[in-house]
């Protein structure tokens, strides 16, 4: 019996389904079965796989029920005494199974486990840093504040914690991730592996670039993730939607052309501001206001040379400050 069973769910991955099998393959843990889930894919990913040549791997095909469907198939289908899940277009460092079933396996109490996330652009020629998190236990307060565990490719779980939080919920179009993790962590304990092991590749398709179902979405989750909470953590329910306005507003800057990106975006973070007015005295929040505040100002062309000027300066200021010292 495979010690590990890892899932992906797919449709039309053609473009990188295969770059995602191969960093599973190159795992330093071997005892693990590959299941994926077809749903209802019409280009050639069911070709490529067909000429893998992986016995630890079963592709099972449905009709198309979306992303939710597609991982609780996979979970009906698992085996393993842990599980986990991969995008269809992310990549995993070779070490992330290794050392997140360590971990568990060192803390008996957790049933999750979750490490840090790399940023990968949809061209696949840069990173950028997630935040380097060390929450661990009771994370439950952390994740009302923003889904830290970035995306759907990171966590490692348990079998037997699904009993008591059920599958992914088939009605949410976006943020069903959250939702999960919401509800895995109001009842169990979290640990983490320090280390970058994620890497979610960042899409003009992919669903955080619609912004409209993803703020449906994610005002739905945060109601019922503070349903889920205590009465001592109910302060923190304008904190949280403060965050998600926030974030909303990046959505609009890097999804959204032109001026209507800008002017959408301002609208989402004065309604940031309103609920959480200590925002203004972050660094993300001025970096922002000044974006929104170029691109309405000027044209996007000339918006962006300035920041990528000041960016540069900054690189060149630190520099300076590092020989010197």
């Amino acid at each position: 019996m495979p010690k590990l069973s890892v899932i992906i769910p797919v449709y039309n991955g053609e473009k990188t389904i295969l770059k995602t099998v191969e960093s599973v393959q190159q795992q330093t843990f071997f005892n693990f079965e590959l299941i994926v889930i077809n749903d209802g894919s019409t280009d050639s990913t069911l070709e490529l796989l067909a000429h893998l040549r992986e016995p630890r791997m079963k592709v099972l095909s449905y009709e198309n029920g979306g992303l939710p469907v597609a991982r609780n198939r996979g979970i009906a289908n698992a085996t393993g005494e842990f599980i986990t899940f991969i995008d269809a277009d992310d990549l995993w460092t070779p070490n992330k199974l290794e050392l997140q079933l360590a971990v568990l396996q060192q803390h008996p109490d957790a049933d999750a486990v979750y490490s840090w996330t790399l940023y990968l652009n949809e061209e696949g020629t840069a990173f950028h840093q997630g935040e380097q998190l060390h929450f661990q236990g009771n994370v439950l307060p952390q994740l009302l504040l923003s889904n830290f565990i970035a995306s759907g490719s990171n966590i490692m779980i348990r079998k037997q914690a699904i009993a008591s939080v059920g599958y992914f919920d088939p009605t949410l179009r976006s943020c069903e991730d959250w939702d999960y993790w919401l509800r895995l962590a109001a009842h169990c304990a979290f640990v983490v592996v320090p280390k970058y092991q994620i890497i979610y590749r960042q899409s003009t398709t992919a669903m955080s670039s619609k912004v409209e179902v993803m703020e449906k979405h994610l005002l739905i989750v945060h109601e019922r993730g503070f349903r889920l909470a205590s009465s001592e953590l109910q302060f923190l329910k304008n904190q949280s939607l403060a965050n998600i306005y926030e974030f909303l507003a990046h959505l609009c800057l890097n999804y959204i052309s032109g001026t209507n990106g800008a002017k959408q975006a301002y609208q989402k973070l004065r309604q940031a501001i309103v609920l959480q007015p200590s925002l203004l005295l972050t660094k993300k929040t001025q970096v922002l206001l000044i974006k929104i505040g170029l691109l309405l100002l000027f044209s996007p062309k000339f918006s962006e040379r300035i920041l990528q000027e000041v960016k540069t300066l900054r690189a060149k200021n630190l520099e300076s400050i590092n020989s010197y010292s």
